[in-house]
């Protein structure tokens, strides 16, 4: 397995990321919370967010296409349950974090698993359409500005390939909805947006949505599935027909 995570692109990543306008996340408190976090992260979060990973996984598994990027591969918990013949590259902006996805890839010998990279989701060193699918598994409400993340998602997979989030998203009303606004504040802390809504990574209008899927527990997580667009200059000669 090839893997990089050098400190050379600390200050890159650092100066990527700007402070959310709504919740104050930047770089500097995404790695405090997840440094935090790491060591617990299986055994506090692992059981609540199973669910989720396992349908997104799933879906990816059912999809062609062997090139995947998992973004947000945190401790590496769904690694182990892609099929042999995907090949999967992972990225997180946390060190600690991916130090315990080595580990995993080690000891369960996934060899599927071809890099664990250091890496600002939201700038990505990857070329244009360089993975038939990604997917992020509770990461959008992590990074400071989702829509860039969707913005760099979409271009490093090809055309017409497959985008995938596994979220908590905000209620729109109701007692959830509540406790969610009066969490926002602890966004630093946390380390997420707990009052994070659809709107704040995609235009539902503009996208092509494939399939939105309820989570248990409770329905507390949705897996929302997109084909991802061509770009608008493949659409050009088409106008110029009509024209």
């Amino acid at each position: 397995m090839a893997t990089t995570l050098g400190t050379s692109r600390e200050q890159a990543v650092d100066n990527a990321l700007r402070d959310h306008p709504r919740a104050a996340l930047d770089a500097h408190s995404v790695r405090e919370a997840y440094r935090r976090w790491a060591g617990v992260y299986d055994a506090v979060f692992g059981g609540v967010s199973s669910y989720g990973r396992r349908r997104a996984v799933a879906a990816v598994n059912r999809l062609p296409g062997t090139r995947v990027l998992e973004v947000g591969v945190g401790t590496g918990l769904a690694l182990p349950r892609y099929r042999a013949e995907k090949r999967v590259v992972g990225i997180d902006l946390s060190r600690e974090m991916l130090l315990k996805a080595e580990e995993r890839v080690r000891d369960e010998r996934l060899a599927h698993v071809e890099g664990l990279l250091e890496m600002d989701a939201e700038s990505m060193a990857f070329q244009d359409g360089a993975f038939d699918i990604a997917v992020a598994m509770f990461t959008a409400s992590v990074v400071p500005d989702a829509k860039k993340l969707f913005a760099e998602m979409s271009r490093v997979v090809k055309p017409g390939g497959h985008l995938l989030f596994v979220n908590h998203f905000a209620a729109e009303g109701g007692p959830r909805w509540w406790v969610e606004r009066t969490m926002a504040p602890l966004s630093r802390v946390l380390g997420w947006h707990p009052d994070f809504a659809f709107s704040d990574l995609f235009d539902r209008e503009k996208v092509q949505v494939e399939a939105l899927e309820s989570c248990p527990p409770a329905g507390l997580f949705t897996l929302v599935h997109l084909r991802n667009a061509a770009p608008a200059v493949l659409a050009a000669p088409d106008r110029a027909v009509a024209a």
